[in-house]
């Protein structure tokens, strides 16, 4: 163990040292998935960079990109009677525009923390009297289980299993970045997770189009290091392309099974995000083969006129636009027992990783 340790200090060094020798000019690189913030924030990465190279956040929490219309309604869904609601644990405290599932749950609605979707589908066999719905937020990463999901339940008939589908899809919002005046960034640190799923063929166009090399980067903090090195190198030889650090587990590929089993059960219609607004087939909405298990379809939802919370900035968060710590609630208002908004309530959040890993001078 401590021989790894040894190996992995002289490996970081080595990194930071070309980082250092690289970084010849000043570049701005945005990690886009919430788990690179986390391990970004924890291993104090931007702190042991040059000063010319500044890393920001995006939109990479999908419990941050819910739009508050979405959380106010599987907010009215959980009130209704005979419904059972099964979600991940990380919306639980999210805010809606007056309440959230915790409140709820308090106030007497059967709300249930799930690890998994099997788990929900068993839910809905052991309580065959009651509506069980699973809330569906994620990215690629997750979707495919939910997929599956529905699959056993159309396949074993289990009617009183449906799935309210908040998901998104990462291609069409990194294209809205490209073209955003108000966001410099010069590279895109890529998502690991969402990759393995899609491989890299969806993001191409980053570096095609836009002139925006990427790195598909894993979660370590030598990971992360090797794929600014990468990046860097990238500007170097004047090259812009989009390649894999996170190479045991990405292939350029992708996993071709659950991208199939993605579009058998779902397919893409427009959906809102936070801050960002609606964002044209960047949400997955599912089939009419599979519209008995469509909450969507199977309740009455109506058209809720949401509000955001005054003086909340997540949305300029999300969209990298500014860091945590510019947001006038940090840390002061809005804490991770007391969140304004969803970027401090998500375990993948960047304002929960700023304020966890006091980050408090970033610029």
């Amino acid at each position: 163990m401590k021989q790894r340790s040894k190996e992995s200090v002289a490996k970081a060094k080595s990194l930071l040292s070309e980082i250092q020798s690289l970084a010849t000019t000043p570049i701005t690189i945005m990690e886009v998935c919430g788990t690179h913030t986390v391990a970004i924030a924890k291993n104090a990465i931007r702190e042991l960079l040059p000063t010319n190279v500044r890393l920001v956040s995006g939109p990479g929490c999908p419990v941050c990109v819910t739009a508050n219309g979405d959380i106010d309604c599987y907010l009215y869904l959980a009130g209704q009677k005979n419904v059972i609601t099964a979600t991940f644990g990380d919306m639980i405290r999210v805010p809606g525009s007056e309440k959230n599932l915790q409140q709820l749950r308090a106030e007497g609605a059967d709300i249930r923390v799930v690890y998994s979707t099997p788990d929900a589908l068993e839910l809905a066999r052991q309580n065959p009297g009651k509506e069980v719905v699973f809330l569906g937020v994620g990215f690629e990463t997750t979707v495919p289980t939910v997929a599956v999901s529905l699959d056993i339940a159309k396949r074993e008939g289990i009617r009183n299993y449906s799935v309210l589908s908040m998901h998104k899809v990462v291609p069409p919002v990194l294209k809205l970045l490209a073209e955003d005046d108000q966001l410099v960034v010069d590279a895109f640190l890529d998502p690991g997770h969402v990759c393995s799923v899609i491989g890299i063929e969806p993001i191409k166009f980053m570096a095609e189009g836009y002139g925006k090399p990427g790195v598909v980067t894993g979660f370590e903090a030598l990971d992360i290091l090797e794929g600014i090195v990468m990046l860097l190198r990238q500007r170097a030889e004047g090259r812009s392309d989009i390649e894999i650090q996170y190479r045991r587990v990405v292939k350029p590929e992708g996993n071709p099974q659950a991208k199939l089993v993605i579009e058998r059960v779902f397919k893409p219609t427009d959906a809102l995000w936070r801050g960002i607004g609606l964002i044209p087939e960047s949400g997955l909405a599912i089939r009419e083969d599979y519209s008995p298990w469509d909450a969507a379809r199977k309740f009455s939802l109506p058209v809720f006129n949401s509000r955001e919370t005054p003086g909340c900035r997540c949305g300029d968060v999300l969209r990298g636009i500014i860091n945590p710590t510019q947001c006038p609630l940090f840390a002061k208002h809005c804490t991770p027992m007391k969140p304004v908004g969803p970027c401090m309530v998500s375990s993948e959040g960047s304002c929960a990783a700023y304020h966890r890993y006091a980050q408090r001078s970033v610029d």
